[in-house]
């Protein structure tokens, strides 16, 4: 009798909600940009909306990030149920199956995604990540040290126009550098960079053969001018800089140009964050001697691994982060200068963007410009700008990328970091069958 009473008092509790199922805790991996920032902050919209989930925030370093998420998705240790990656990784992991393939719910208008970053968040005709924010790269400038130093940049820079700049805008002693650039070492940190400077000094990573092709003039040429041009009109110690260390250095009026992701412009323009924010002038990328690559072509998405076992809660997730509707409530929160952008075709076309920031033009054209398919002077057999889209790549990058960095450090001559490079290089590709 004692046990039918309590069945039958757990049922009535259960009738009545008492015992309702603990809400789905999804575990999120993300980089500590500003626009995630934002997201997480965002986020009880999502579990008001969703009550049966609950997210939970891993916040990460970009390098520690990519170390973490690899290693999970590789073992399949399904530590996270949403991860953060790039263009890199989602083509490459789709087809090793290791992503789920993204489901749009019917609001989310997947023909809006602008085709650069939907082809480039796809493998196989399946969208395998949905964007968060898109990118290229463009100068971004002190309008305000140019004037007074009695000048101005072209539309489409040169690298020796911005030597020359550089060096009339370099004021140490007033705590302003003529030049910000990546130099933190990392194939998604300095070696970004450095590989649209290559492509533009027509240099490539590989050859048709697919061989390395690192110790080649252009490289040597490409890296040279970037090591010199930082250590002498860019902050002390410039290998310490990252994109959000930089981003610090031009909010406090320290930068006089900077070279890097569009998406930058956002956090520059608000002057809630930067001194400078109406002081600003932008253009594209710098070239050499060709224009092909000289703008990288990047998206931030979030993906579900194949590992999760709570993948319905994570593609909810997914179509309300980059949804429309998501963009829309960032621009009632914080203004439509402060939105994720460089994914949807319709965000361009909104008044309200267009005329809350001077950059927007400069964005899309750098992003409509960026073709991954053509991006060196040389005929290559990869996909990419800043990368190529083969597994070797990662660890051949990062070992280029330290190299790189040691360089600028004075700890080697360039020549003698790219040889090094190079060799690693063709270790790698020759054990991975690519040549013998």
């Amino acid at each position: 009798m004692q046990r039918f009473i309590t069945l039958a008092f757990l049922l009535l509790l259960s009738c009545c909600g008492v015992l309702a199922a603990p809400p789905t805790e999804l575990v999120i991996a993300t980089v500590n940009n500003g626009h995630m920032v934002e997201m997480q902050k965002l986020s009880p919209r999502f579990e008001q909306a969703n009550p049966d989930i609950r997210l939970k925030w891993v916040v990460l370093d970009e390098g520690v990030l990519r170390q973490r998420v690899s290693a999970d998705i590789v073992d399949k240790g399904g530590q996270y149920d949403v991860i953060t990656i790039g263009m890199y990784e989602v083509p490459i992991w789709g087809r090793k199956g290791w992503l789920r393939p993204f489901q749009p719910d019917d609001q989310y208008d997947v023909n809006d995604v602008l085709p650069a970053i939907r082809k480039g968040l796809s493998a196989d005709g399946k969208l395998y990540a949905a964007p968060f924010y898109g990118e290229s790269s463009m100068l971004m400038a002190r309008a305000d040290l140019m004037k007074a130093a009695g000048f101005s940049l072209p539309y489409q820079p040169t690298w020796d126009d911005i030597r020359k700049a550089a060096a009339r805008l370099h004021a140490p002693d007033k705590g302003i550098y003529g030049i910000c650039l990546r130099g933190k070492a990392g194939w998604g940190e300095n070696m970004a960079l450095v590989s649209t400077m290559v492509n533009t000094f027509g240099g490539q990573w590989f050859d048709m053969g697919w061989r390395p092709q690192i110790h080649s003039d252009a490289w040597k040429k490409a890296v040279s001018f970037y090591v010199d041009l930082l250590k002498q009109y860019g902050p002390p110690e410039a290998w310490h800089n990252g994109f959000n260390e930089n981003l610090k250095l031009f909010q406090q009026g320290r930068c006089a140009m900077w070279v890097d992701a569009t998406i930058a412009a956002s956090f520059l323009a608000d002057p809630k964050q930067s001194v400078v924010a109406d002081k600003l002038a932008f253009t594209q990328a710098p070239v050499a001697l060709t224009q092909r690559g000289a703008g990288w072509l990047w998206a931030w998405a979030l993906a579900i691994p194949s590992a999760t076992t709570k993948a319905d809660a994570a593609q909810r997730f997914l179509n309300w982060a980059t949804s429309r509707r998501y963009i829309e409530l960032v621009a009632d929160s914080e203004g439509w200068a402060h939105i994720p952008t460089g994914t949807r075709g319709s965000t361009y076309k909104r008044n309200e963007f267009t005329r809350s920031v001077n950059f927007a033009f400069h964005e899309a054209m750098a992003i409509a410009l960026a073709d991954p398919n053509n991006s060196t002077l040389p005929k290559s057999p990869y996909t990419g700008v800043q990368f190529a889209s083969i597994p070797e790549f990662q660890q051949i990058g990062q070992l280029t990328g330290e190299r790189v960095a040691a360089a600028l450090q004075g700890r080697m001559s360039v020549a003698e970091a790219l040889a090094g490079a190079q060799q690693q290089a063709e270790a790698q590709m020759r054990q991975a069958g690519y040549f013998k």
